[in-house]
């Protein structure tokens, strides 16, 4: 029988998050691991969502990796095809083609506690075993389709705009955009132009702010590329400014109202139907869903061929929409913009921990995880973009290099720890971290505000906002604290005979921590050996296991 690859770490897509993780995986010295993806290229969410109109609404200069500064960004918020070619860069410059492996969706990801690895089975029939997984499939991956009666028997055109279909043409067709997300407030005006009618289905008005962007011009590119300290300023005063936003969020959501003018300001400068205008006036705090940046939304809205129909899609007869207040409209299409799977992330049904049960099951009652990274019961195995990690207000990129200062000390916690070893995140530390961020989270416009938005679960609890400064988190996750931690080793008779490993010399330091025959495990409770340097930290931090957690502040 032929023997499996066994690689180190196996990091799962390449977005920001999977690209970021093999970067880091590099600078640590870690060369034995795999990136797998299920497309055909890199890119993540910014090759899945190539919609007309596709854009960030972060900030070029900080919507990037500190580490690869882009002085060349075309427009203060970039386009779609902007990052996308900025994230095919990264994984040319830091040399990470020879680890990405296109078209190997993962379907399984099964914890062999007797053996201490994952063993992680693909679409295309491979299997492979790792040490250490790294989640970065994100939270934004897989499209949210409604259940809507009659679509089924629909005999037009229907796509998400996650998947959006180029080789149909809308030019002259009557269209329906349901939703009025972060992605439809894009299309509309991108299409708006070309379509006969364009029926848009609206169940929650946005709150929605000036975009002010504009073209970069060639002399500041090339400033930012003779003298690198100015596009370092330039991402720094970004980031500055969106900390001290932060608080109006989380502590004092009644400081928003001013906020709340300048967007109604902002829609009446172009709505001057006084019935559209009450349409599109939200009744909850800004701040509570997403604040969405436009300067073409609502001049589309006013436009002779849009209506707008202030109630959900409830169901399709024939070519015939019907809307929840009974409003109809005949259309040739149906665009969704109805999100993803955010808080239900699918790959949560394909992790299979210690106990034999999938992520999903152990989250059914809410997703919760140790610093937005790890889960009680999956030893070994981390998320980027985990629970509570999403912000409302900055960068992504922030968390994200967060969590990699995260990871990294997790893998050389396991270099410390020696032999064959795993680390499994400890229920009470679970617990205590989760009650506190919750505890904070009740004061904050996400939950307070009024509305019903995707931050919040099936439950109404907010399982994905980090309710603090990006500046905080980074703190909470710069080391691995063991006492958080179960130290789990290998021990006893021999089990299966070990597999063929890709990069022998990519193993953390060369440690040797996959003997060739591993066996049986068991779990540390209390103490690890101390070896010096780190060691004496691993120790220290274990033999306070039972002193608390330090949770989020």
């Amino acid at each position: 029988m032929a023997q499996q690859e066994h690689v180190r770490v196996a990091v799962i897509g390449t977005g920001f998050g999977g690209l970021g993780a093999a970067v880091r995986l590099r600078r640590e010295g870690i060369t034995d691991f795999v990136v797998l993806e299920r497309a055909d290229s890199v890119g993540g969410t910014w090759r899945d969502n190539s919609y007309p109109g596709c854009a960030c609404d972060v900030p070029s200069h900080l919507y990037s990796f500190s580490f690869a500064p882009n002085p060349d960004w075309p427009r203060t918020f970039s386009g779609q095809e902007h990052i996308r070619a900025y994230l095919e860069r990264v994984a040319d410059t830091f040399g990470l083609r020879p680890h990405i492996r296109l078209n190997h969706e993962v379907k399984l990801m099964s914890w062999d506690k007797e053996n201490l690895y994952w063993v992680i089975e693909s679409a295309n029939g491979t299997t492979l075993r790792a040490d250490v997984v790294i989640s970065a499939t994100g939270p934004l991956s897989d499209p949210k389709m409604p259940d809507i009666p009659g679509l089924d028997s629909f005999p037009g055109k229907v796509f998400h705009s996650a998947r959006w279909d180029h080789d149909y043409d809308l030019t002259g067709k009557r269209v329906a955009m349901v939703g009025t997300g972060a992605s439809a407030i894009q299309i509309v005006p991108a299409i708006q132009p070309r379509t006969a009618k364009l029926t848009l289905f609206q169940r929650t008005p946005p709150w929605v702010m000036p975009r002010m962007d504009r073209t970069i011009s060639k002399a500041e590119r090339a400033l930012h590329r003779a003298i690198p300290a100015t596009g370092t300023a330039r991402r720094g005063l970004l980031w500055g400014i969106r900390e001290l936003q932060v608080g109006a969020f989380t502590k004092h959501p009644d400081q928003l109202g001013l906020v709340e003018k300048l967007a109604k300001a902002n829609m009446a400068r172009a709505i001057k139907d006084p019935v559209l205008r009450a349409k599109l006036t939200p009744d909850y705090r800004i701040g509570c869903k997403r604040i969405l940046l436009s300067s073409t939304y609502y001049p589309a809205l006013a436009q002779p061929n849009v209506d707008v129909v202030a109630s959900g899609l409830s169901e399709i007869r024939g070519s015939t929409v019907v809307a929840a207040d009974g409003s109809e409209a005949e259309v040739d299409a149906i665009i969704f913009g109805t999100g993803f799977h955010v808080t239900d992330m699918p790959i949560a049904e394909r992790v299979v921990g210690e106990e034999g049960i999938t992520l999903a099951e152990t989250w059914k009652d809410g997703m919760n995880s140790l610093r937005g990274a790890t889960a009680a019961g999956f030893p070994n195995w981390m998320t980027i973009i985990g629970p509570n990690t999403g912000l409302g207000n900055s960068s992504m990129i922030l968390m994200i290099e967060s969590q990699l200062n995260y990871m990294a000390d997790y893998l050389r916690q396991l270099n410390v720890l020696g032999g064959r070893a795993a680390l499994g995140a400890r229920s009470a530390a679970v617990t205590a971290w989760n009650d506190r961020v919750q505890e904070r989270m009740k004061r904050t416009v996400w939950n307070t505000g009024g509305c019903t938005s995707w931050y919040l679960d099936a439950e109404g609890r907010n399982t994905t906002v980090w309710p603090g400064t990006t500046g905080e988190f980074r703190r909470q996750t710069r080391t691995v604290d063991l006492a958080e931690y179960d130290v789990i080793r290998a021990t006893g008779t021999p089990g299966a005979a070990g597999g063929v490993r890709a990069g022998e010399a990519g193993r953390l330091g060369g440690s040797g921590l996959v003997p060739e025959q591993p066996g049986r495990s068991e779990r540390e409770t209390v103490a690890a050996r101390g070896r010096g340097g780190r060691g004496g930290r691993a120790m220290s931090r274990l033999t306070q296991r039972d002193t608390g957690t330090e949770a989020a502040r």
